[in-house]
């Protein structure tokens, strides 16, 4: 079974969120180490930042781009960081993901603006 250092170090991981009423829904992200943790960034109106806020529970794969699982998956609590969590995980994502990662961010902020996203965290 991955741990969550190890699936930090993966390009793409299917994070499942629920739903109030227990229904799953994956959802394919770009991940970042974390401490002993992984994080990702995501735009304020996603349905999945909705999801976490309401219930933390999350479980992790490791996947290809289009959300194909690649392995076991891992139960996890999620958060929604606060506004130096954005920036720290922004930056990480960044070096990580190189010039498509910030062409990416670089867009989102054109699009949504500087508070438009947020950093959530895995442990």
């Amino acid at each position: 079974m991955a741990t969550l250092e190890q699936l930090g170090a993966e390009k793409y991981v299917l994070v499942t969120t629920y739903r109030k009423d227990g229904r799953a829904v994956p959802t394919p992200v770009w991940v970042v180490p974390d401490g002993s943790g992984l994080a990702f960034w995501t735009f304020n109106s996603a349905a999945k930042l909705k999801r976490i806020r309401n219930n933390g529970r999350v479980t992790l794969t490791a996947c290809d781009m289009r959300g194909n699982p690649r392995g076991d998956a891992l139960e996890a609590s999620a958060r929604v960081g606060d506004g130096a969590d954005l920036r720290r995980i922004k930056g990480a994502l960044r070096r990580k993901y190189g010039l498509a990662g910030w062409l990416t961010l670089t867009g989102s902020r054109l699009r949504r603006g500087a508070d438009g996203t947020s950093a959530v965290l895995v442990s």
